[in-house]
């Protein structure tokens, strides 16, 4: 079995990743999101194919710049003890530094644009676009942004 690596940021992000679980039953997957209250219950559903990086916020500059460098660290740190062939993200920041560790080491990215964005682009996506093996977006008016990309249509 193809192992693969589901990765993103807490929230809506974890969301529109999750609604991918159908796949799961297909690949030895593994799941990689922040710490908080709530999804530290993923643990008790997924068993051993949960691990989590630092939750941090951009509303806090200067702690979230030492959380990013310390996920930076756990990530490459994951990224050895899963060894994935395939790394797929909704994003956010929390997933960019994995897709990059990921395509040093010769992993596919795929990468797919969140719902929640129509008309712009979200950092992550203007980050990790250049590297993606497969950039999928869910809305075709983004396919202007992104020509390179695929629509997807919704996940949702």
């Amino acid at each position: 079995m193809k192992r693969i690596l589901f990765i993103s940021s807490t929230g809506g992000h974890l969301s529109e990743m999750l609604q991918l679980k159908p796949m799961f039953k297909k690949y030895d997957y593994h799941i990689i999101t922040e710490k908080t209250k709530s999804t530290i219950g993923l643990k008790d559903k997924y068993k051993n194919k949960v691990n989590y990086l630092v939750y941090g916020t951009k509303h806090y500059m200067f702690p979230y710049i030492f959380i990013f460098i310390y996920n930076i660290f756990k990530s490459l740190f994951l990224y050895i003890k899963i060894r994935p062939k395939v790394i797929i993200t909704t994003g956010t920041h929390t997933a960019v530094p994995m897709c990059y560790i990921g395509k040093l080491f010769g992993s596919k990215i795929i990468f797919i644009e969140t719902f929640a964005n129509s008309e712009t682009k979200t950092l992550s996506g203007k980050l990790v676009y250049p590297i993606a093996n497969l950039f999928i977006v869910q809305w075709k008016s983004m396919l202007k942004l992104y020509p390179k990309a695929i629509y997807g249509g919704w996940i949702y």
